[in-house]
């Protein structure tokens, strides 16, 4: 059955020695992977590559089948064309982060709309933000929402967040509990907005300590999450 489907591109593996595979979540099924056969056998079909850099925003005539796994690209346009995203080192820093991200947490094969626009409108934010060092940090804390762990702000006037829980609470409770820096810092971003993010201004190591917290917080809620291997060049690009 032919479709239109908008999506956004997670990863792309090469498949023999002429295919790709890419992994989209779509706005209208959720994950789905795709067999591009042949795109790497010639130039035309290199061509065609640059539409499946990571997270990149298209709407894809698709050949869907239910019950199969892979699934076929009949044509393929930009629903929305970068202008900084793929070319600022910076800025690709991030997305090669947030697409390992994504591709890692994002399971479900059904559409959840919100959650697809807001990625979609994220992205397209910090493609034409200039101040975007802390973007990550504010995108990984609100994507706990669609994943079901946003932590608690009833009480966050509590000296302690409970990393396990989601809670904030009055007391110290080990090795899940969080305060000092980085408890200021959750508490700040979480009344934050990406467009007022520009006002909290926040040293490398910080930046670094803040978001390992955040990792730990999502391998706690999601069993299955592992830690990024883009990671590394993240630290090291915002050094």
């Amino acid at each position: 059955m032919l479709s239109k489907n908008n999506s956004i591109v997670l990863s792309k593996l090469k498949y023999r020695d002429n295919d790709l595979i890419v992994k989209c979540y779509t706005e209208q099924r959720g994950v789905v992977s795709y067999m591009l056969r042949g795109v790497l056998k010639s130039k035309k079909g290199l061509s065609k590559t640059v539409y499946f850099q990571a997270l990149s925003q298209l709407q894809i005539e698709e050949n869907y089948k239910p019950n199969q796994s892979l699934h076929f690209i009949k044509e393929t346009k930009f629903n929305y064309i970068y202008k900084s995203l793929h070319t600022n080192i910076y800025k690709s820093a991030i997305v090669l982060f947030l697409s390992e991200i994504l591709s890692n947490v994002l399971k479900e094969e059904e559409k959840n709309e919100d959650l697809f626009h807001f990625i979609t409108a994220s992205l397209q934010y910090l493609d034409n933000e200039d101040q975007f060092s802390n973007f990550h940090l504010l995108f990984l804390l609100k994507l706990t929402r669609y994943l079901g762990f946003l932590p608690e702000n009833l009480d966050n006037d509590y000296a302690f967040f409970n990393l396990e829980s989601g809670v904030f609470e009055a007391s110290n409770h080990g090795i899940y509990s969080v305060s000092g820096e980085n408890l200021t810092l959750l508490k700040r971003l979480l009344g934050t907005s990406f467009d007022a993010l520009h006002t909290i201004t926040i040293k490398a190591k910080q930046r670094q300590e803040f978001l390992n917290m955040l990792l730990y917080y999502f391998e706690l809620h999601l069993g299955s999450f592992k830690k990024p291997k883009s990671l590394q060049v993240l630290n090291d690009v915002f050094r």
